[in-house]
């Protein structure tokens, strides 16, 4: 998204894995796993800006992280069915050299529509649901199973652009476009 914006980056990956299973909130999961995929990355940049996000899905009180398997992932889309469930999307921006960072959410509300076992492998043969918060995508097919999306679409997609275009700024980073 951030290229398809007309920003020029490098993609760099952390060297540290993202953590489903500790006891923290949505909210403070996915800022703690941001901050911890940025950080790991600035380390070995200290003089680039570095932007990290991390992106999960809720029920309720329930974090759902990406699905293990393909059985994993359809049984994800059978708890979200016909239901209502929170994204939540964490970005860390770090300049070490600099010293200045910068770190915020955005929670969208995405309501599913109710799904048979036919539309869930249908949907499913058409993404790559593994590598996926909830095993569902918003772009491409992601209609044939979202009925509705309350604030961010790109927020759901996995980065919050309206937001992170405005902080980048701060940075002195803005579009080539």
């Amino acid at each position: 998204m951030l290229s398809e914006s007309g920003f020029e980056l490098e993609i760099a990956s952390p060297r540290v894995a993202e953590k489903f299973d500790v006891p923290l909130t949505l909210r403070e999961l996915t800022l703690w796993n941001a901050i911890r995929k940025g950080m790991s990355v600035a380390q070995t940049r200290p003089d680039a800006v570095v932007l990290a996000a991390d992106t999960l899905v809720a029920l309720g009180d329930q974090i759902i992280g990406k699905p293990a398997d393909l059985n994993e992932a359809a049984q994800m889309l059978r708890r979200l069915s016909g239901r209502t469930h929170e994204v939540c999307s964490a970005v860390f921006i770090y300049h070490q050299t600099a010293g200045k960072s910068a770190a915020f959410r955005d929670i969208s509300r995405v309501r599913f529509r109710r799904l048979n076992n036919g539309t869930i492998q249908n949907y499913l043969a058409k993404i790559e649901p593994l590598d996926k918060a909830g095993a569902y995508a918003a772009q491409g097919s992601g209609a044939e199973i979202i009925a509705k999306i309350e604030g961010s679409f790109t927020n759901v997609v996995g980065l919050p652009m309206e937001k992170t275009i405005a902080e980048l700024a701060t940075f002195g980073i803005h579009p080539k476009v």
